[in-house]
């Protein structure tokens, strides 16, 4: 071996080293991490739930927050101002908001980010923090009882919400709910308002965010 073959080798090695050296930090950074982010659910404020596999953490009911997420939308259900974001519900309660189980019926425009679809009798539904949800006829998802024997659905793109009637849905954007008053009720719990769509905050009056 010459001198500077033997001087490559060295220097190969030496990078090498330093190579399997940064992986191996930036392993234990990785784990360091993850170790981190798995204390912050040991608490009983966070449940873990796996049903159907679905391997995520949600707030625990009763759980109260000064303040809510953010993008959360407002909806009327039964009289009852409610709160809803990335699947999880809120209600007033002391302290602020806090976490409810979700109503029978209610209807959001939206299904949670990390959901699992399930089949029951052919029909779709989908799942996440106990809550199941079917397509509303009108548009959005609605709230259901669990369906009996549904087992997870082969992985598949997400469908498409149902689309309500033309030039009747308005633009939905976070912190901004659709008023009409002809039915006096919320979009998408009517699906036309003849008069148009009067836009108002989500959050009531006299109500900080």
């Amino acid at each position: 071996m010459t001198r500077t073959s033997g001087a490559r080798l060295l220097a190969a090695c030496i990078a090498a080293t330093a190579l399997f050296s940064g992986l191996a930090h930036a392993d234990e950074r990785h784990d360091r991490d993850r170790h981190e982010a798995d204390k912050r659910y040991h608490s009983p404020h966070w449940v873990y739930d796996n049903r159907y596999h679905h391997g995520r953490y949600y707030p625990a009911y009763g759980y109260a927050v000064p303040v809510l997420p953010n993008g959360y939308l407002a909806l009327t259900f039964g009289g009852r101002r409610l709160f809803y974001q990335g699947g999880v519900w809120f209600g007033f309660g002391t302290g602020g908001y806090v976490v409810v189980r979700a109503p029978l019926g209610a209807v959001v425009p939206v299904l949670p980010p990390d959901y699992d679809m399930v089949l029951a009798g052919g029909v779709p539904y989908y799942y996440a923090n106990e809550t199941y949800y079917a397509a509303a006829p009108s548009g959005g998802y609605m709230v259901v009882a669990p369906p009996a024997d549904a087992q997870l659905a082969p992985a598949q793109p997400a469908p498409a919400a149902p689309a309500p009637a033309p030039s009747a849905a308005p633009q939905q954007s976070a912190g901004t709910w659709y008023y009409c008053d002809s039915a006096k009720a919320y979009y998408p719990y009517v699906a036309q308002c003849p008069e148009g769509w009067r836009s108002v905050p989500a959050t009531p009056p006299g109500v900080t965010r």
